[in-house]
């Protein structure tokens, strides 16, 4: 490949995955937006399951078969822990700044490397499992356990784990089902789990009121989706650093948003996740 094309090719590929994490955080900045005005987190978070399952629906090629698979009940216990994760990270946004919560969210990594080894028998390395415990550092550094930890962090603590674990139970199920019908399964799952919100809080729905829910719905399956489609064209070891663009975009979003920075603890614990993780990503793809 020419020199010039390898580097098109390089610019293009950061710039799909930042985009893929701004419209995910864009997403929850809506959500966020969405239950300051009353909306309650689980009618939010079943908006965008049930919105991104009707959309998706006619792109993931579903055939008889794949319906026979939504009797495995693996994908039910998959489909709750994303759930499980969306509630808890709803829930802390409400409460705390937008990057200080992704900043302790991103214990999820921590959480999958680790359950991975024990449960699913991979790999671990003395250096990347140094860098991992450095990157949970940083995340102790954000969410500052004892003191003056808030109930709206310890959440997103929690969604942190959901998310490791539910990474965990992905790679278990990758060999068995493929990658469009998983992504279906978890969002039709989703919505049917979620649907006992919709009885209980009915909101009255004005057009902006609208306006936000498509956004949230559609920056979380956007850019999942996008997400989906580079993986297939690219190495994972090359993908997961830029997923800590991420943490970036929830600075910048949350600023321009709501007005929030982190603190001096918080930026130098943000920092240090970043760092860590990147490299951690980086000694991976060396077999380190």
């Amino acid at each position: 490949m020419p020199q010039g094309a390898g580097a098109t090719y390089s610019a293009r590929l950061i710039g799909a995955v930042v985009l893929a994490m701004t419209l995910i955080v864009s997403g929850d900045a809506a959500a966020t937006v969405l239950t300051g005005q009353g909306f309650s987190q689980g009618f939010v978070a079943w908006t965008r399951f049930a919105l991104a399952a009707v959309l998706l629906a006619p792109i993931c090629g579903l055939g008889r078969a794949d319906l026979q698979h939504l009797r495995d009940p693996r994908l039910y216990l998959r489909a709750v822990l994303i759930v499980g994760g969306i509630l808890c990270i709803l829930t802390a946004l409400r409460t705390e700044p937008m990057a200080n919560v992704f900043g302790a969210f991103f214990v999820g990594p921590v959480v999958s490397y680790f359950l991975s080894a024990l449960l699913l028998k991979e790999r671990i390395t003395p250096l990347r499992t140094l860098l991992l415990l450095v990157s949970f550092a940083g995340v102790m550094l954000v969410v500052r356990p004892g003191f003056g930890m808030t109930a709206g962090m310890g959440l997103a603590v929690l969604a942190g784990c959901f998310h490791g674990a539910y990474l965990v139970a992905t790679r278990w199920l990758a060999g068995d089902f493929r990658p469009r019908f998983l992504l279906f399964s978890q969002l039709a799952i989703g919505a049917v789990l979620l649907f006992p919100f919709v009885t209980l809080d009915r909101p009255e729905i004005t057009l902006p009121a609208f306006g936000l829910i498509a956004i949230s719905a559609l920056g979380s399956a956007g850019g999942n989706f996008l997400l989906v489609i580079v993986n297939r064209t690219t190495p994972a070891g090359v993908v997961a650093p830029l997923i800590y663009s991420q943490l970036l975009a929830a600075m910048l979003i949350g600023w321009a948003v709501f007005g929030q920075w982190p603190d001096g603890a918080s930026l130098i614990g943000l920092a240090v996740i970043m760092l860590a993780g990147v490299s951690s990503v980086w000694f991976a793809g060396r077999g380190r």
